[in-house]
């Protein structure tokens, strides 16, 4: 029933479009006239017919081996490569007899040493993609004419027909046609069309039925009558049947397609199940072209759960958005706006199984989240300003946990000199160094549970706070070899509440009260710094290795800001934490943008490091010698506080990045060691590690890395050496190259690149994370994933992966696929885990007929 529903469907798609036929008739030249004046030459011939007064313009032909004229009938040959051009009509055959007293053209291919038809008549008239035919007959004058074996494409599909007559009119009389996307001399399916017409704005035909490797099956029509515009065509959408385990049987995706106009289109779509369940979604795409495309989609569904007759058997309603915008930088320079939006409730994918589509990567999806940004770059006096602003979001699937910006902005002033001349001659002075800048920042967020999102109470629950940023700098070289900047920032919020803290002595807690009303906090601080590069080389003589380098960079600053958590301040309040009243703690009236407490006055350092050697090399005829980075980016940092009571050595971090297997292997580190002691309890003490005989203590190390690798081959045939695509030969496109196009098109998340016989994608990722009060956390991981070709024609993908702390295997799946030319067949497997299922997929590559396919589909939700 499915494939019925599917022809049906599909058959009103096939209007004008073509490919080669099987065993056609060809029409051959019966009478030959003895030439009376004979041309022969290697070169292109052109000549030409003056208009009479039945033709509208000049006819052209022209002929690349020989021409011959017979002059009593008035009718021309042309061989190997005869060309013939009138008016918006245009001829390419092997040959071609021009009768130009009855204005009528005849043209075939030839047949090669080994039998084969060779060089077939192409033909293009107006706007009408090109054609090919076994012969052709054509009358200049009128512009009637009949094809023989001719083939037509158009938008993706072909037609093929035996016979095919135009008139004047511009209707076309197809006999034994068939219909199909594959491209081969011998389609491997098509639907036969024993009659039809084709006119400009419709379709009429007669007995119709589909074919599977020139086998006609019993599935077709008595007739046909179809619409045939230049436009957007609406209709109905046809569902998919079957049966889920826990919704029982369903019928989905039955919906409607409206083409709005040009640049908009709409689909509705609905899904039932048995079990009264039901989905609703709406999908619309819009372009202009060289201007902005996206598409938006609009998703909900009401999933019956639990056990029927029991009080938690009820609905649950999810629904989902997604929008995605993308704006063509050349429409307004210097201007950009931009949407990537996911959001809805955290199990929808879950409930729906992402609806109805079994992504693994939906299912297993953790976070969603989205984005919409606009800015404005260089505009203002002299361009100096800038602005950004953005709505985004971001939403926990597991713990449900949403936070929303709605919106963010920044407005900032490019750096400029305020004490420099426009017309200073010679080097600036050390006061016109000084350089001043400004920034904006604004944001009005929450952060909540998705449930409690659209309560009455929701928009109480906002923060605000506008940031305002005032650096002011000065550098300059000190003693030849130092760089030395010192400088200050003034740093002030405003926002539209505060909170208050309180001991309830009913409750025995503190509790917080909002307050409403406009505050500013604000906050300020000094600092210098000072850096240079030291350089040192170790020289070798013997051996492949020549010479190491190493470039340490140490850089020493001082920061200064007094103590804003003090009372004079009035940022900081303390609040009772107990019916003692003898313990308390300090916060801050303000949740976002609060300074921190305490006095700062640091020595601020760090150490960079870039360590690389020099090798012998017999390969470089230029150089006998390559580098070879060894240790890059390694650096410590950490800070002094002198103004601290205790605990005035901060921790000191580290990072860096090094490479393997010449540079084919990326690694990366970092972590943090803990200069201070700690007791048999675990209590941190005032005490440097080193005064026990041990220097520090690692807190955390993390360490990842990824390799990628993969094999390039030769082009691998795609299309049968038989096919024939009259527009590829005009426009000098290798079927190769058409192919992936068109592929790429249709489905650039489908396309599947039989040209890599193999690649591997792993990385390892160890995350070690010591905490006194337990055991270390550690995440230890390592994931795979490739393709292997098996065959031209098969390919194998693979994901998996292992967990080291949990010993057990990620989620593994498996991809098989068989590219069947003009079909796909396609297998996904997850053998094993929460999400054990798997998938067979046979479908019509074009996305002309993307409803002829065959799917089965097993998997958790029906109980596999």
């Amino acid at each position: 029933m499915k494939l019925i529903t599917t022809f049906f469907l599909n058959l009103i798609f096939f209007a004008g479009t073509v490919s080669t036929f099987a065993q056609r008739p060809v029409v051959r030249d019966s009478v030959r006239k003895s030439p009376v004046n004979v041309t022969t030459t290697d070169t292109l011939i052109k000549k030409s017919i003056n208009s009479s007064s039945t033709l509208t313009s000049e006819v052209i032909y022209s002929s690349e081996d020989s021409m011959y004229f017979d002059l009593k009938d008035n009718v021309v040959y042309l061989y190997s490569k005869g060309r013939v051009k009138y008016d918006d009509f245009e001829l390419d055959a092997e040959f071609i007899r021009l009768d130009q007293k009855n204005k009528k053209i005849f043209a075939r291919g030839r047949y090669d040493k080994l039998g084969r038809y060779r060089n077939r008549p192409i033909f293009k008239q107006g706007s009408e993609p090109p054609a090919t035919t076994d012969s052709l007959m054509f009358n200049i004058d009128t512009k009637k004419g009949k094809s023989f074996g001719g083939s037509y494409e158009i938008e993706g599909g072909y037609i093929q027909a035996s016979q095919i007559k135009k008139n004047e009119f511009d209707e076309g009389f197809i006999k034994n046609a068939i219909y199909s996307t594959c491209n081969l001399q011998h389609p491997h399916f098509g639907i036969h069309i024993t009659k039809g017409i084709i006119t400009k704005n419709q379709i009429i035909t007669k007995v119709a039925y589909l074919e599977l490797e020139g086998v006609p099956l019993p599935i077709g029509v008595p007739f046909g009558f179809f619409p045939k515009t230049n436009k957007r065509a609406s209709g109905i959408l046809f569902p998919t049947f079957g049966e889920d385990n826990a919704r029982g049987f369903f019928m989905r995706d039955l919906g409607y397609y409206i083409g709005l106009n040009d640049y908009w289109d709409f689909a509705g779509y609905s899904s039932l199940y048995s079990k009264g369940s039901y989905e609703l979604r709406t999908q619309s795409r819009y372009q202009k072209r060289y201007n902005y495309d996206g598409s938006v989609g609009i998703r909900f569904s009401s999933t019956k759960a639990g056990i029927e007759g029991t009080p938690s058997y009820r609905p649950l309603r999810d629904f989902n958005i997604q929008w995605s915008h993308a704006q063509s930088p050349e429409v307004n320079p210097g201007t950009s706006f931009s949407a990537q939006v996911n959001a809805g409730t955290s199990s929808y994918f879950q409930n729906t199984a992402a609806g109805g589509t079994y992504d693994i990567n939906q299912l297993t999806r953790n976070s969603l989240s989205s984005g919409i940004n606009y800015s404005k770059n260089a505009f203002g006096p002299n361009k100096l300003f800038n602005f950004s602003s953005s709505l985004s979001h971001r939403q926990e699937v597991e713990n449900r946990n949403i936070y929303l910006e709605l919106p963010r902005f920044n407005f900032s002033m490019n750096t400029l000199n305020p004490f420099d001349s426009k017309n200073r001659v010679g080097e600036q002075k050390w006061y016109q160094r000084i350089n001043v800048g400004y920034t904006m920042d604004g944001s009005n967020s929450i952060d909540t549970k998705d449930t409690l999102l659209f309560k009455n109470d929701a928009l109480k629950r906002f923060k605000n706070n506008v940031q305002h940023n005032i650096p002011v700098g000065f550098s300059t070289n000190v003693l030849k070899y130092f760089q030395f900047s010192t400088g200050g920032t003034y740093r002030e919020n405003w926002t539209l509440q505060t909170i208050d803290k309180n001991f309830n002595k009913d409750l025995k807690k503190v509790v917080t009260d909002t307050t409403r009303g406009f505050a500013r906090v604000y906050q300020y601080g000094v600092n210098a710094n000072l850096s240079t590069k030291i350089y040192g080389t170790k020289l070798f003589r013997r051996g492949k290795l020549m010479a190491i380098r190493h470039v340490l960079t140490p850089s020493f600053g001082v920061n200064y800001n007094p103590d804003f958590g003090s009372d004079k301040f009035g940022f900081y309040k303390s609040v009772q934490t107990d019916t003692s009243k003898k313990n308390s703690e300090r916060y801050s009236i303000f949740e976002t943008g609060a300074p921190g407490m305490g006095k700062q006055a640091s020595l601020v350092f760090s150490f960079d490091n870039n360590i690389e050697a020099k090798v012998r090399s017999t390969k470089d005829t230029v150089n006998n010698f390559i580098k070879v980075p060894l240790l890059q980016g390694f650096t410590f940092s950490g800070n002094y506080n002198f103004a601290a009571d205790s605990f005035k050595l901060s921790n000191v971090s580290f990072s860096g990045r090094t490479s393997l297997f010449k540079q084919k292997v990326g690694i990366n580190f970092n972590g943090t060691f803990d200069p201070y002691r700690y007791d048999q309890l675990g209590n941190r003490l005032n005490e440097l590690a080193i005064t026990g005989g041990k220097v520090a203590s690692l807190s955390n190390f993390g360490i990842s890395t990824d390799y990628s690798l993969n094999l390039n081959s030769n082009a691998i045939k795609h299309r049968n050496s038989n096919a024939i695509n009259p527009q590829d030969q005009l426009n000098g496109i290798t079927p190769k190259q058409a192919d992936q196009l068109a592929l790429v098109s249709r489905d650039p998340n489908g396309f599947v690149d039989f040209n890599i016989p193999w690649d591997l994608i792993a990385s390892y990722n160890l995350n070690f994370n010591y905490t006194r009060e337990g055991k270390p956390s550690i995440v230890n991981t390592l994931n795979v994933n490739g393709n292997v070709n098996v065959t031209p024609k098969w390919k194998v993908g693979y994901t998996t992966g292992y967990d080291f702390t949990m010993k057990a295997l990620n989620i593994t799946q498996f991809n098989i696929y068989r590219d069947l030319h003009c079909w796909d067949l396609s297998f996904s497997w997850i053998p094993f885990g929460l999400y054990k299922s798997y998938s067979v997929d046979l479908k019509v590559k074009s996305s002309i007929l993307q409803d002829l396919k065959l799917s089965r589909r097993k998997s958790h939700f029906d109980g596999f």
